[in-house]
């Protein structure tokens, strides 16, 4: 951990084995990263279309007083937080941020730093001081206008939810990647992101670089993969980003892979829109083995898995894992990034050609390092809500393997599994389709952890294993995570409102059995499971379920199960969580920096390429500001 600050913690990752890397390879992760960084300014602008003039404000008033050695600690953690989340809102809560300084303080620091005034317009003042002004990043509260209620930069010209529905019914649009405007006039147009469109500046500097990478790929496919999607960039055609999706999931061979485009649409209140993001990876081979034996068996997986026949993969295709370490990670990726991603998002691509997923083995292992770095004179998240010592120790002796095996099973088979009813998208799910697929995958894998198969293909040593990641998911689900959650709100992020609805609609029934329950000491709530297998059968009948709102459609049904189960928290748990987790003392949120790449010519001539891992947050904040702004 190299900084703190609010509820954020920043840790560190290296890439080991780079400096052995032949240096083709190197100049592969050179130019791949440099396209991830140049995607910066676009993920700012998607998050709030006064985001980057509020960096522009803020860096050099932060800039000066660091400097001069006046800066006040307030006035850092605001920029800091501003930093972190890409934007003025909370990267998960999506509440805008509320600054403990004043008008007048700020306006004096401007004053002091020399910064010109007129940075500081009327709109940028409110979304600092005025909390009524932009107040969500996204909204879900379906009692409202979704599209109206967010402050996300996709809808422009004060358009509502019932507009961009009737719009996005035409044929021939760019819903994934597109700004909808609607004019003075009333009409509406779309502004393509594309080299000649919105964003060209920032999507011209990534195809330089993807185009210098091409000289450098791992084979022809790759080499094919990244002309694919350098002319995506510059059409802003879907059909090409399909295309690009085709050809990059066939290619398995690859040492060097990427992310890299407009792809989750977990920020749009709509889940049309993608928002920029990049992951530069280089693959883990030894770990990677174990995942080979999952994949290798995705037909039995999908064949055995309890939900309708119907909605079962008669022959799935293409499925692979690989264990990966990051090298760079961009847009919406950074400074959180996820540690399993399962692309592409087209379920039709998936059903005929297959998915990649990835286990980011680096960002993992930093989690679980700052995890046992801690004062052993401090207790821990495990020791305040796990109910029992023998809970504790299954936790300690297999939680890293489970948390594993669960992010394996949801990303290379989760996301991959079941099939839709003709004529039937995740769209017509609405704002609830990111959360039924997240909970599909996590309840695939939940399932399937606990499947003796795990055992007979070596990837288990035993059940205690999954009984580990039970424990862990519904404290995780029914507890741990409300600290996370302001008093007073709702739950609002999709992977939140996944795990509540899994936790609490299993428990529920759970309890009838006496298969789990709460269990109450000195005030405080516990959950404890007494019967795993019990708790097994229940997370398969919710697969069925989720399986089949997804496959059919159902978007009442997705509304019912979310809304009744993963929505509201119960004021006095939410107290009481809150209270036990700040004594702890533990910043519940974490992200990384980045490493240093730098191209080097020696006295030969030839180029090489440097990593450096000493970059402080702020320092690397500020030289992305400085090296790759752009819009």
């Amino acid at each position: 951990m190299i900084d703190t600050f609010a509820d954020i913690k920043i840790l560190r990752y290296d890439v080991p084995g780079f400096d052995s890397l032949p240096v083709e390879r190197k100049m592969l992760l050179y130019h791949l990263s440099e396209a991830a960084l140049w995607g910066r300014d676009i993920f700012w602008d998607q998050n709030c279309h006064l985001g980057l003039q509020l960096r522009n404000l803020l860096e050099p008033i932060y800039v000066w007083h660091k400097k001069n050695g006046s800066l006040d600690p307030r006035l850092a953690t605001y920029v800091k937080r501003v930093w972190f989340a890409n934007g003025p809102h909370h990267h998960y809560s999506n509440d805008k941020f509320a600054p403990e300084f004043s008008p007048r303080e700020f306006e004096e620091w401007m004053r002091k730093a020399g910064v010109d005034p007129s940075l500081l317009t009327k709109e940028v003042e409110s979304l600092i001081f005025d909390p009524a002004f932009l107040p969500k990043k996204v909204s879900l509260d379906t009692s409202g206008d979704i599209v109206a209620d967010s402050s996300v930069n996709f809808y422009q010209g004060q358009l509502s939810q019932k507009e961009v529905e009737e719009f996005y019914r035409q044929p021939a649009t760019h819903p994934l990647n597109s700004t909808l405007c609607k004019g003075a006039d009333g009409k509406m147009a779309e502004q393509v992101w594309r080299m000649d469109g919105l964003y060209g500046p920032a999507i011209e500097k990534i195809v330089a670089h993807l185009e210098a990478a091409k000289a450098f790929a791992c084979n022809d496919l790759q080499r094919q993969a990244i002309e694919k999607l350098i002319g995506y960039y510059i059409s802003g055609d879907p059909v090409e980003f399909d295309d690009f999706n085709k050809v990059w999931v066939a290619d398995k061979e690859s040492d060097v892979d990427f992310i890299n485009g407009f792809i989750e649409v977990y920020n749009d209140p709509m889940g049309l829109k993608g928002t920029w993001e990049s992951i530069v990876e280089l693959k883990d081979h030894e770990a990677t083995r174990q995942i080979d034996l999952i994949a290798a068996n995705a037909q039995w997986f999908e064949d055995h898995s309890p939900v309708n026949p119907a909605y079962r993969k008669e022959e799935v295709n293409g499925v692979s894992m690989n264990v990966i370490d990051a090298v760079m990670l961009g847009g919406d990726c950074y400074p959180a990034t996820p540690i399993g991603v399962n692309l592409p998002n087209a379920d039709w691509i998936r059903e005929q050609y297959g998915s990649k997923s990835i286990s980011l083995a680096n960002i993992t292992r930093a989690h679980h390092e700052e995890a046992q770095q801690k004062d052993p004179s401090r207790r821990s998240v495990l020791d305040e809500f796990a109910f029992s010592d023998e809970e504790k120790e299954r936790a300690r002796q297999y939680g890293p393997a489970s948390d594993d095996l669960h992010t394996q099973l949801h990303e290379c088979l989760g996301h991959g599994s079941g099939k839709m009813r003709e004529g039937v998208s995740l769209d017509d799910l609405g704002a609830y389709g990111s959360t039924i697929e997240e909970a599909r995958a996590d309840l695939f894998a939940l399932y399937f952890m606990a499947d003796p198969k795990m055992m007979e293909i070596g990837v288990i040593p035993s059940l205690e294993v999954a009984w580990a990641h039970y424990d862990s998911y519904l404290r995780g689900g029914l507890l741990v995570q409300l600290a996370r959650i302001e008093e007073g709100r709702d739950i609002e992020e999709a992977h939140m409102r996944n795990r509540a609805l899994i936790a609490r609609w299993s428990l529920e029934r759970a309890r009838q059995s006496g298969a789990a329950d709460w269990k109450m000491v000195d005030g405080r709530h516990y959950v404890v499971i007494s019967d795993y297998a019990r708790m097994r059968q229940l997370f398969g009948e919710l697969l069925g379920e989720v399986q089949r709102i997804k496959s059919e459609g159902d978007y009442e049904g997705a509304k019912a199960l979310i809304e009744g189960y993963g929505v509201k928290i119960d004021p006095e748990l939410h107290a009481e969580v809150r209270k036990r987790y700040k004594a702890l003392g533990i910043a519940p949120f974490s992200g990384f920096v980045n490493p240093r790449m730098t191209l080097t010519v020696g006295a030969d001539g030839q180029q090489d390429v440097v990593v450096s891992y000493d970059e402080a947050f702020d320092d690397q904040m500020l030289r992305y500001s400085t090296d790759y702004a752009i819009l």
